[in-house]
């Protein structure tokens, strides 16, 4: 079952690098935004709910597809991921600002963690998002279109998985004993 999720969980990313393979850029955006729609739409017939970090991406991904068909400007889909990272970013570490963590009100229900911990994820998720945000500016200002997509896909995603991997440790630590 853990292999199905992590096919299901990169399967919008699989369908933008095919697609830009197959069709270009707008075709790349389009068939991603419309499989994560679909994984959407299955989670919500699975579970009768979707979450909200997923959500938020999809939502983003449809938005700026839609403004990059209709007006033939591929810049929105390559700034997605700078305002997707940055967004989430500002959340984070506003939330940190504010003593509030906010990695807990969008993943409470998939961990039961001390809120020491939900800081520490915070702060940390919060950093790895302002990174990835100014890498993809870097990125997509510097490469060619499909030097971007390469280094979206082989570089960037990969990288969050790392990042995650690299969390496991502390989120160890910090669950909650039942």
């Amino acid at each position: 079952m853990r292999l199905f999720a992590f096919f299901i969980e990169i399967l919008p990313l699989a369908g933008f690098f095919l697609g830009f393979q197959w069709g270009g850029i707008f075709m790349a955006a389009v068939i991603s935004a419309l499989l994560g729609v679909g994984l959407m739409a299955y989670a919500w017939w699975r579970q009768k709910r979707v979450a909200l970090f997923p959500l938020y991406s999809v939502v983003l991904a449809v938005i700026f597809t839609i403004l990059a068909v209709l007006l033939d400007a591929s810049i929105f889909i390559k700034i997605q991921p700078t305002v997707f990272n940055g967004g989430f970013a500002v959340v984070l570490l506003g939330g940190i600002m504010m003593k509030t963590a906010m990695m807990k009100r969008f993943f409470e229900g998939q961990f039961d963690l001390d809120d020491a911990t939900w800081m520490s994820l915070s702060l940390r998720w919060g950093m790895f998002f302002t990174a990835m945000a100014i890498a993809n500016e870097l990125a997509w200002r510097n490469l060619d279109d499909e030097g971007w997509v390469w280094v979206k896909t082989f570089i960037f995603a990969p990288a969050s998985g790392v990042f995650m991997l690299a969390q496991l440790p502390l989120t160890m630590r910090g669950r909650i004993k039942t």
